[in-house]
């Protein structure tokens, strides 16, 4: 299995599995059948509404392969609307029980705001923040970042943290591959993670795509992950819902 290493020398697997409506007709099914199909990372939120059906399939692949909690990496979010420390605190132990662990390895802000003209984002930002970084001083959780987060939101928070984000979990892909975004981040060390890395399942129709596919006699997603490659996001095998790290050490159109 493929990974990356974020600032604080944690791996990451190179591709994960994004949980956003996956069970909401197949329940924990789902999420075992992605777990028996080799995914080690599951992406989820407070918002998505999954977790304890992510907890139960977790519990059941635990009881049918003997493998245990150290062998998956579990990323979970926290909402906008619970940025105040308590409520972030209560919710991060919500995730965990739901999840059954009682610890994550990545948990991110899952947006820097949750009302577009909220004046006090910031101030918000840097108390959830403060309150992270608790979390990951205490071994709570192995890594924290963000989500959503362009540059003009993550300066400020930089000037303030005493724990520098290690990831930021973006809408990449070969339809929207936010140039200016991805320099930054690279710039400041903070890891790339691209979500929808086939556009929200948009790309594989896209004509171009088609085309590609068509000429090299291979499937859709596979171009889509080809192209994306080329940019510098890596991983052989995903679907609509994963989620892609982006190495800058191989992005040669950053070099």
């Amino acid at each position: 299995m493929q990974t990356f290493r974020m600032a604080n020398g944690v791996e990451i697997p190179a591709v994960g599995y994004g949980s956003y409506l996956s069970t909401q007709k197949g329940g924990e099914k789902v999420i075992l059948d992605a777990l028996e199909a080799g995914y080690h990372y599951i992406d989820t939120a407070e918002f998505y509404r999954n977790e304890k059906e992510i907890g139960e399939a977790l519990s059941q692949f635990y009881r049918q392969t003997g493998q245990n909690r150290t062998g998956i990496f579990l990323c979970s979010k926290v909402w906008p609307t619970k940025l105040a420390r308590k409520e972030l605190l209560a919710s991060f132990e919500e995730s965990c029980r739901n999840l059954g662990t009682d610890y994550l390895d990545l948990y991110l802000i899952h947006w820097p705001k949750a009302k577009q003209n909220d004046e006090a984002w910031l101030d918000k930002v840097c108390e959830a923040w403060s309150a992270m970084e608790e979390l990951y001083d205490g071994g709570r959780v192995r890594a924290i970042g963000l989500s959503n987060f362009l540059p003009h939101h993550i300066r400020p928070l930089l000037e303030k943290a005493k724990i520098r984000p290690m990831i930021d979990q973006l809408e990449l892909h070969v339809g929207y591959m936010q140039e200016y975004a991805l320099m930054y981040l690279q710039r400041e060390g903070i890891l790339p993670q691209a979500w929808s890395p086939i556009g929200r399942a948009r790309m594989i129709t896209d004509e171009r795509i088609c085309s590609i596919a068509g000429k090299y006699g291979t499937s859709i997603q596979l171009s889509v992950s080809a192209k994306s490659d080329y940019a510098g996001l890596t991983g052989d095998r995903f679907g609509t819902g994963a989620q892609i790290t982006l190495p800058f050490a191989e992005t040669s159109a950053y070099r």
